[in-house]
């Protein structure tokens, strides 16, 4: 495991500029009006390393902090084309998802997308990410296309903050994730722990999909707020005890998907995660069993290391500290749920 200096001062602000909006008849009698919009940003990386990181959308729940989970419904071919997607985003506080169809470009390097069905009172969506060399890297525009039905001014003030907002907090973190991939700086890792228990995968699926009931449950955590105002999106608030006594508090949208995943991603995270996202994955064996993993992706905040765990800390130790305490409360919540589904099933 390498071991990296840690940041020792945050990194500049990119340079992000936004274009003024502009409002456009429908192209129809009775359409909408249309509103375009953009946003722009530079960032020291080659082109062609910003466009990989902007094609590879099942890791933005990485880079960009809106983005929740992303799952690709129909993958582009090599060399690019057509493919189509699943996100879930925050987005003015609350949690939204949608498909979205979206048309890779390398050549051009440029990625279109547009929401396949929108759910009113959005009447459409869509935009472009569009790559170009600059001096001494890239300039990267994302464009949106949007449009509310019946045009109505609420939904349009609601879609203007949600977009200004979204694209904002992306741009920012492209530019920061671009700086750290165009120097070969990597400080994320993944990690899973996994076991076998009698029972049935909606079983386990049930015990870690009711989290409301984990302070009972996990001796672990301390308090749970669990709220579900979309079915299958939860948004958790939990406080967890740590080994010394002390508890830290977490918030997390949660994408449940009965009888085989929950993913999640924590909107509030421990001082040393700059980003932390999981997946409870549960797989049945045919044998009366099912293997449940609960895997985490992190990504370190470096510049914390020295003031949570003194200045002499390394990064190693970083990476050994966050494995071992997420890996210890996983751990515990796999072993509570072996109890309750083996318990209550009889087996």
């Amino acid at each position: 495991m390498s071991q990296t200096t840690p940041r020792t001062a945050t990194p500049p602000a990119p340079d992000l500029t936004v274009s003024p909006s502009r409002r456009t008849p429908g192209e129809r009698p009775g359409d909408p009006t249309r509103v375009d919009v953009a946003h722009t940003v530079t960032v020291p990386a080659a082109p062609a390393v910003v466009f990989a990181l902007l094609a590879a959308v099942e890791r933005w729940p990485l880079i960009f902090p809106p983005t929740v989970h992303a799952r690709v419904l129909e993958r582009a071919p090599e060399g690019g084309g057509p493919e189509r997607l699943q996100l879930w985003a925050t987005a003015n506080g609350g949690v939204r998802t949608w498909t979205s169809r979206r048309l890779l470009d390398p050549a051009r390097q440029r990625i279109s997308f547009g929401q396949d069905r929108p759910v009113a009172p959005i009447a459409a969506m869509g935009g472009e990410w569009i790559v170009r060399p600059v001096a001494g890297g890239s300039e990267v525009m994302l464009t949106h296309v949007y449009a509310a039905v019946d045009d109505d001014a609420e939904t349009l003030a609601w879609l203007e903050k949600a977009v200004d907002g979204n694209s904002r907090a992306e741009l920012a973190a492209l530019a920061e994730a671009a700086r750290d991939a165009g120097t070969g700086r990597d400080t994320g890792f993944t990690f899973r722990d996994s076991l076998r228990i009698d029972g049935t995968a909606a079983a386990v699926h049930a015990f870690l999909d009711r989290a409301e009931h984990w302070a009972e449950r996990l001796p672990h955590v301390a308090r749970v707020k669990l709220t579900e105002d979309l079915p299958g999106v939860q948004i958790l608030e939990m406080d967890t005890r740590t080994a010394d006594g002390s508890s830290h508090t977490t918030r997390s949208v949660r994408v449940c998907a009965a009888p085989h995943s929950i993913h999640y991603k924590q909107l509030v995270t421990p001082a040393l995660l700059r980003v932390h996202t999981g997946s409870w994955l549960l797989t049945e064996d045919g044998d009366g069993g099912v293997t449940a993993t609960a895997e985490h992706t992190v990504v370190l905040a470096t510049d914390a290391i020295g003031r949570v765990l003194g200045p002499d800390a390394t990064e190693e130790r970083a990476r050994a500290f966050v494995r071992d305490a997420l890996g210890r409360n996983s751990s515990a919540t796999l072993r509570q749920a072996k109890a309750f589904v083996e318990g209550t099933t009889g087996a």
